[in-house]
């Protein structure tokens, strides 16, 4: 079927944005997902300058990152039907951001837990579950 505004043909999408999330035909939302994830990493790269630093205490590094980054990976996560591969996608993101924040990598051995207690951040899982049933 062919679609037609005045004299142009409409070009039929598989995805499109609308309000800041990614609609696919299929009705999944792997690519919101995505586009969250990447929006996470743009907002961390914004303000790594910051999240980075040595002298900066990581109280107040984690404290940014609740206000900063966490918004831009969680937007419109209310709407989504989470699977645990989406779940798993974001631990793994918000992971390597308080790595890096730490200045630490995987092969220091240091725990999940506390990496998140030192940064003052709760995990993306518990925020993720609270956000669905607000």
């Amino acid at each position: 079927m062919e679609v037609k505004f005045d004299s142009q043909v409409v070009l039929k999408r598989g995805s499109f944005k609308y309000l800041g999330a990614m609609i696919q035909d299929n009705g999944e939302i792997d690519e919101d997902v995505t586009y969250r994830l990447g929006a996470g990493w743009l907002r961390w790269r914004f303000a790594s300058g910051v999240l980075c630093h040595k002298k900066v205490p990581p109280k107040l590094k984690g404290k940014f990152y609740r206000v900063v980054v966490r918004p831009a990976l969680l937007y419109g996560l209310e709407c989504w039907q989470v699977k645990n591969s989406y779940v798993q996608e974001m631990k793994v993101a918000e992971m390597r951001m308080l790595r890096w924040m730490c200045g630490l990598t995987q092969r220091d051995k240091v725990r999940n837990e506390v990496i998140r207690e030192k940064m003052g951040v709760a995990s993306v899982a518990d925020k993720m579950r609270e956000a669905r049933l607000r």
